[in-house]
């Protein structure tokens, strides 16, 4: 006799559970989430199985809203129990005992998360609103008999924006294809890849929000991973953080924190720079780090600074702003969509006028 699936249910209470959803909150983790309405434990999806750890930290932060300092200062034991159950298939929503369905391997697992005691009450409200606007995972996959590689590289090389966002929406693969053509020693190049991508994630953004959540994830872990290139990735994150600041906008507390490697100074300046442009509001911690950069012997570090306070209108910059004006080394900086030569006095003085608008 075949072992039968069954329905998934909360290992606390056995109460019968829903399929894991997306948050509308796009956070940089890509774990569904989801909680029993019956006793209030939350669940995180991970679909490998072998991420459980980091479907844990998920499910915790989920459970505390996100409060990082709350939930890391909650005891096993005391504050919260934890649970997991295998074999999830997300497809039937079912747990599969012998972990082939309909000749899928099934590597699913449940990570649940229990919040107890005095915390459980604020916790799980906050919970239950987010579930509210939740949305069903999407599975499918964009696909078109147009597509190639090499139709990609041509619509760049050839600055063919409308046909490449024509493409992307039929196609899913144009934003991998675009996030590998960033690593070219080609500066100009690579500026007008980033460029081109921002527009195109701008209009995938409105209909496939999950799909840019998901590209945003994979720059800025490969721009952190140890010994691999970020040529354009910092730059792409923040171009495409500012193409919708209010769905994405909560990437840019990871991207700032690149400010602490010391190699990424100048790329992390510039895509806190591109983002203050159009909401300084969600960037403004990084001015500390802006601030310190104005004496800095690296004329491009110096003047991208000197751009970006500018954008965040920080008045804390007024007076170095003012030494600056007599600045006249140039750098090139690309912005609206053009490489530009400019002197860094001429960006203090234009820095200057937004701050003092």
């Amino acid at each position: 006799m075949k072992d039968i699936p069954e329905e998934p249910r909360c290992p606390f209470c056995y109460y019968t559970i829903e399929q894991p959803m997306e948050l509308q909150e796009k956070k940089l983790a890509e774990f569904p989430v989801g909680a029993c309405g019956h006793c209030g434990a939350v669940y995180a999806y991970d679909a490998t199985g072998h991420d459980m750890g980091a479907a844990f930290i998920e499910g915790l932060l989920f459970a505390c809203d996100y409060d990082s300092g709350l939930a890391f200062s909650l005891s096993y034991g005391e504050d919260y129990a934890d649970a997991v159950v295998g074999n999830y298939d997300i497809v039937t929503h079912t747990i599969v005992p012998g972990k082939i369905c309909n000749e899928r391997y099934v590597r699913g697992a449940l990570i649940f998360v229990k919040i107890v005691g005095q915390f459980n009450e604020v916790t799980g409200r906050k919970v239950k609103e987010k579930m509210d606007t939740s949305l069903p995972i999407m599975k499918t996959k964009l696909r078109s008999e147009k597509f190639s590689k090499e139709l990609v590289r041509a619509y760049v090389s050839e600055s063919n924006l409308e046909d490449l966002i024509a493409l992307a929406l039929e196609d899913s693969r144009v934003l991998n294809v675009l996030q590998r053509m960033l690593y070219t020693p080609d500066e100009h190049f690579r500026w007008r890849v980033v460029d081109m991508l921002g527009s195109v994630c701008r209009k995938i953004g409105r209909v496939r929000p999950d799909l840019i959540s998901k590209l945003l994830g994979n720059l800025l872990q490969n721009a952190a991973y140890p010994g691999s290139s970020a040529w354009g990735a910092l730059e792409a994150a923040g171009v495409i953080i500012s193409t919708n600041p209010d769905l994405f906008g909560e990437f840019s507390n990871t991207l700032l924190g690149f400010f602490a490697q010391k190699n990424l100074w100048k790329e992390v300046t510039w895509a806190a720079g591109t983002i203050a442009a159009v909401k300084p509001d969600i960037v403004k911690r990084a001015a500390r780090s802006l601030l310190s950069f104005l004496e800095t012997p690296d004329p491009f570090l110096r003047g991208y600074a000197v751009w970006a306070l500018g954008n965040l209108r920080n008045s804390d910059a007024v007076e170095k702003l003012k030494d600056l004006e007599k600045d006249e080394e140039r750098i090139s900086l690309f912005r609206e969509g053009e490489l530009t030569e400019m002197t860094i006095a001429q960006l203090a003085s234009e820095a200057l006028g937004k701050i003092n608008k």
